[in-house]
């Protein structure tokens, strides 16, 4: 089966190394929690990955096209979330994603039927007309995941799409994130809330210095990391601490 994403020997530094030679596999279909340390290089890989930021070296490919060498047929297929909604404020949720449609080519009649499937799933209905300047937070992040997913992609990445929201929200994001899943897309997250990526994701990805130390199911992490429990910020801490530990002999 093709992979959703290819990441190889994948390098971006900022005065100092912030991805260091990156080599990563999702499958297609598949749930992916990314996580790692504040600084571990998570955010800056997958702003390379959606085309946000350019690689200093390596290669990308989503779904076998090469972000490289055909960057607009890779962002036809892939979504983009970030953790502060990036809105327009001016304009309603059905004005936001009948810009969003019509920038993605898609038709208008069809763009319509999208957009009311998409405000009513998100519970966004009764403020489809409202402007998006007097939201909340959790609102704002429905929107901006409406205009994600209105073109349909294949690959939907999100980077700690549910910091600030309430119980009721996160819980609606998650839904929907579950349901296209299952309808065959490919989600790759990164999340601080462990409880999410244990409870969510087919496999996971622990991430430190900006290369990947670990990856696998629950199961699988916990073999890897000597360590007999099935909880996974054990796992994850212990796995954090073995790559940390060099470093502080070092200073």
């Amino acid at each position: 089966m093709q992979n959703a994403l290819s990441i190889k020997n994948l390098n971006k530094s900022f005065n100092r190394p912030a991805v260091d030679d990156l080599n990563l596999e999702v499958r297609a279909g598949e749930f992916y929690a990314l996580l790692g340390p504040n600084g571990a290089g998570k955010t800056t890989s997958l702003r390379m990955v959606s085309g946000l930021l350019e690689a200093d070296s390596g290669s990308i490919s989503i779904f076998g096209i090469d972000t490289d060498k055909y960057p607009v047929e890779a962002k036809a297929i892939t979504a983009w979330v970030s953790d502060e909604p990036m809105i327009y404020d001016r304009l309603t949720p059905f004005e936001y994603l009948d810009f969003v449609a019509g920038l993605w080519d898609i038709p208008p009649e069809q763009a319509r039927v999208q957009s009311a499937e998409l405000l009513d799933w998100l519970q966004l209905t009764p403020h489809g007309h409202e402007r998006c300047e007097g939201f909340s937070k959790g609102m704002r992040q429905k929107v901006a995941l409406a205009g994600a997913l209105v073109h349909n992609p294949k690959l939907i990445i999100l980077d700690e799409p549910l910091t600030g929201l309430d119980a009721g929200s996160a819980r609606l994001v998650k839904d929907v994130l579950q349901k296209r899943v299952a309808d065959g897309c490919t989600v790759i997250m990164t999340t601080h809330i462990l409880e999410v990526a244990e409870r969510m994701a087919d496999r996971i990805g622990v991430i430190a210095n900006g290369h990947l130390i670990a990856e696998g199911t629950l199961e699988e992490l916990s073999k890897s990391a000597g360590n007999d429990t099935k909880n996974l910020e054990d796992i994850f801490l212990s796995l954090v601490a073995e790559t940390a530990e060099p470093i502080a002999n070092a200073a």
